[in-house]
């Protein structure tokens, strides 16, 4: 079967050539003029495509606001979205980036280096959503969960904190609040960190990585950062580290606003530092609580 590509383009000859070009190199094209019309698009299809490629300046709903609603919904948040677009100063570059794209191509392009680029992020996309769909389906399907679980979301968002042991693998070491009784946190934790080991692998991170997935066995969704502490006694150079939030409903910006906090405890671990695991989740509470107003 072809993997399907979604290209949003308000230049109705560009959009053609792009449907050739990519037709011809054995992709399924799905074609809008705007956002809006990109999200009628999404609406309709029985399967997400396997990658977005969207223009910026477009008539109705521009790029930005595109990735935003594309962000923000569940069933489309892990497919891979590429800007390619003839916005090319540094600070628009960067300013995607914060906004969590995939990728950013600038016009005019390379062929081959496009069809490099959708090749990899596709492939990294399939890894995402099938780990997602492990953690819904059969990862965490052992564990009990109240029939009664209510929720208020500030107290139902939890902090923790896991490190890799050489002798006992991942490991909680703090978490917050103190008392978790509707699963067993240190289950979750080892899951969550197979689950980034599984798309990154256990080599080294020259970067933090982070995700946002949503755990179905739990009704959470789980914002996790990971890194790295550089250590010479251990396998690799490296001792890797975990963060985690849990909370009843965790959006794409809400995310960005978390990762924020987690970059700052990551900072501190990374410098041997104490921090105060229980303000840190008070600031993470006061994020998801406001927003989900």
């Amino acid at each position: 079967m072809s993997n399907t590509i979604l290209v949003v383009e308000d230049n109705q000859e560009i959009m053609l050539n792009m449907r050739i070009f990519l037709t011809c190199n054995g992709y399924k094209v799905y074609t809008g003029s705007n956002g809006k019309e990109a999200l009628e698009i999404l609406d309709n299809l029985s399967n997400p495509p396997d990658l977005i490629l969207s223009d910026i300046m477009m008539p109705e709903m521009n790029g930005y606001d595109f990735l935003q609603e594309v962000s923000n919904n569940p069933d489309w948040n892990l497919i891979p979205f590429i800007f390619l677009t003839a916005k090319s100063s540094p600070a628009d570059v960067r300013f995607a980036k914060t906004l969590g794209i995939d990728d950013y191509i600038i016009k005019p392009f390379e062929e081959e280096d496009l069809l490099a680029t959708i090749k990899g992020k596709i492939a990294k996309g399939l890894k995402y959503r099938k780990m997602s769909e492990r953690i819904r389906n059969s990862v965490l399907e052992s564990l009990e969960i109240k029939n009664d679980y209510k929720i208020q979301q500030k107290n139902d968002v939890i902090l923790f904190y896991v490190l890799w042991d050489e002798n006992f693998g991942p490991k909680i070491q703090n978490y917050y609040p103190n008392t978790v009784d509707d699963f067993d946190l240190e289950e979750i934790g080892v899951q969550l960190f197979q689950t980034t080991v599984s798309i990154y692998g256990h080599s080294k991170y020259y970067e933090s990585q982070s995700v946002l997935l949503r755990i179905y066995n739990i009704e959470k969704d789980g914002y996790l950062y990971f890194d790295s502490i550089p250590d010479d006694s251990v396998r690799g150079g490296e001792r890797q580290f975990m963060l985690v939030t849990l909370a009843t409903k965790i959006n794409y910006l809400m995310s960005l606003r978390v990762k924020e906090i987690l970059e700052t405890i990551s900072g501190l671990i990374k410098t041997g530092k104490n921090w105060n695991i229980s303000s840190y989740w008070e600031k993470i509470s006061d994020i998801l609580t406001i927003e989900s107003q």
